[in-house]
Order: structure tokens, then C-alpha cells, then sequence
């Protein structure tokens, strides 16, 4: 990494990590990057179908792009027959103007939130936060930068950029919790706030890694088990979903599933991959 580039992302941690005490030097980061770089080269080498998967994958998004159109209303057909209800919008604005109906409708006063992109560009908590509604991110690393007043600074891992001892004076800072930079303790720390939030939450929000148009199918995959409890916990399931995740049969899958955890963390697969095929007896999604 240049100097170039290690000043700029200097700057944007100075400017993003507001309420830590001293965030990580830029080698750190450029550190966790290339050993992030250097495990996919290692995963993609040891596979010998790898660049058959991605090719596969190719046909397959470009195939679901191609007739979206049809794609989308076979979706909505099909989870609709089950009882789900599916929203469309054409802008952030619109998409949380149907949640906030979502909210008022249910009396919502607690979002327990799954990991989502689609959440953040929508400026969901400032929003939820502006109709007077509490808002927890649930996933570890949106927890901590929630709680930090941060915004993510990394798609897979929100919370790079912290080390254990700030994760510990964070939560004696904000939960009033004795400081520890033990990584087992931090986590039993976030473990036993979130659990109040989720069986007390009146609406949960997820993302959607995956949307298959032949059988109304929504796809989730995740490694805490916070994806489940948001999903499930609360009595109403908000998924918000980017109309690329289309597609088209559920035999196409499996190269995905294949692909995403290997890229993205290593694993060959995620912990947990969720089906959710309709809203359960007496929930709405």
C-alpha cells in the first residue's frame, strides 16, 4: 500500500472513528487486507472446480439480470401465496416511508436489525431514531460501531478497524461493564444485552443474501445466529432485499452458497444458512 493511500484511509478512520481512543494505525488495516487477499488466492488454488464455480455463477446473475423482469413477479407471486407481503421501491425514501407505515401499523417501539447494506444506504437508525423508534444493530461488528457512533468501515468485518481493548472500554464506557480485553468475555458481554433486545423487540430487519424466484424463497446466511433471532424472535420480519439478489431456481444455490463464505471469510460454508419460505403461523413478513 502507498503513502498515498495510507494517508487517505488515515484521514477517513480520523474522520469515521469518532468516540474511539485510538484507532488502528493504517499497516494494521493494510495488514488485514492483503492477509484477506492472500487466504482467497490460497482457497481459489486449493479448489480445482473454483474458476468453473465462477463461471457458473456468471451465467447465472447474467441470466437473472437479463429477465428480471419476470423473475421478480414470480418471486412476489410465490411468497405472496404464503403470506408475505412485498414492497417495491424505486428509492430510499420510499423504502423507509414503507417501513415507517410497517412501524405505525404494529406499534413498533423496539428494531432488533440484522447485518444489511441495504439498511445502511437507506440511513435506516436515523430515520427509525427520527419516528421515535429504537433501533440495535444485533450483528457483533454493527453492534460495536452503533455503539461507537461509527459507521461500518468494512462490508464483511464493521468493527476492522477496532482491537479488543477498545471493544473493552467501549462497554465499560456505554454498558458499564467491567473492563476486560478478553475476547470470549467481550463477546458473552454483547451476548447477554442483545439477548433482552431480541426477546423484547417488536419488529426485526434483515438483509437478503440470496431471493429464489421459482419457489417465493428468501435466502440469509450468517455466522452468529443473530441473522435467526431477528428474523424469528420478533412478531414481525422486515426483509430488506436489492431486486440483483433474483434467482432463478433453487439448483442455482448451492454455487453461490459455495462461493460467498469461501470469499468472503474462508469457510467452506457460512454457520448458518436460513430458507425462509413465508411468514410463521401468527408472524407477518
Amino acid at each position: 500500500m502507498s503513502d498515498a493511500h495510507c494517508h487517505a484511509g488515515a484521514k477517513f478512520l480520523k474522520e469515521w472513528t469518532v468516540g474511539l481512543s485510538e484507532p488502528q494505525p493504517c499497516a494494521a488495516m493494510a495488514e488485514s487486507a492483503e492477509r484477506s487477499t492472500r487466504q482467497n488466492r490460497q482457497i481459489a488454488a486449493s479448489i480445482p472446480q473454483w474458476e468453473q464455480w465462477r463461471e457458473a455463477a456468471h451465467r447465472i446473475k447474467a441470466y437473472a439480470l437479463a429477465h428480471l423482469d419476470k423473475l421478480l413477479v414470480e418471486f412476489e407471486q410465490k411468497i405472496s401465496a404464503r403470506g408475505a407481503t412485498v414492497l417495491f421501491a424505486q428509492t430510499a425514501a420510499e423504502a423507509n416511508d414503507h417501513l415507517l407505515q410497517i412501524v405505525r401499523q404494529h406499534q413498533v417501539r423496539t428494531v432488533v436489525k440484522a447485518k444489511s447494506m441495504v439498511s445502511e444506504e437507506m440511513e435506516l437508525n436515523h430515520v427509525l431514531a427520527g419516528a421515535g423508534v429504537r433501533a440495535v444493530e444485533t450483528d457483533l461488528g454493527e453492534y460495536l460501531v452503533q455503539l461507537a457512533g461509527q459507521r461500518p468501515v468494512h462490508i464483511v468485518t464493521p468493527a476492522l478497524h477496532m482491537s479488543a481493548g477498545d471493544v473493552g472500554r467501549l462497554f465499560a464506557e456505554k454498558l458499564k461493564e467491567p473492563y476486560t480485553a478478553e475476547h470470549q468475555a467481550l463477546t458473552a458481554i454483547a451476548r447477554r444485552h442483545l439477548r433482552h433486545d431480541f426477546i423484547t423487540a417488536d419488529l426485526g430487519t434483515s438483509g437478503v443474501n440470496f431471493a429464489i424466484a421459482e419457489t417465493g424463497t428468501l435466502c440469509i446466511v450468517e455466522n452468529e445466529g443473530n441473522g435467526g433471532l431477528s428474523t424469528a424472535a420478533p412478531r414481525v420480519h422486515v426483509a430488506l432485499m436489492g431486486i440483483e439478489k433474483i434467482l432463478p431456481r433453487l439448483e442455482h444455490l448451492p454455487v453461490f452458497l459455495n462461493l460467498l463464505a469461501r470469499s468472503g471469510t474462508g469457510q467452506k460454508l457460512t454457520t448458518y444458512t436460513h430458507l425462509i419460505h413465508g411468514p410463521a403461523p401468527g408472524r407477518k413478513l
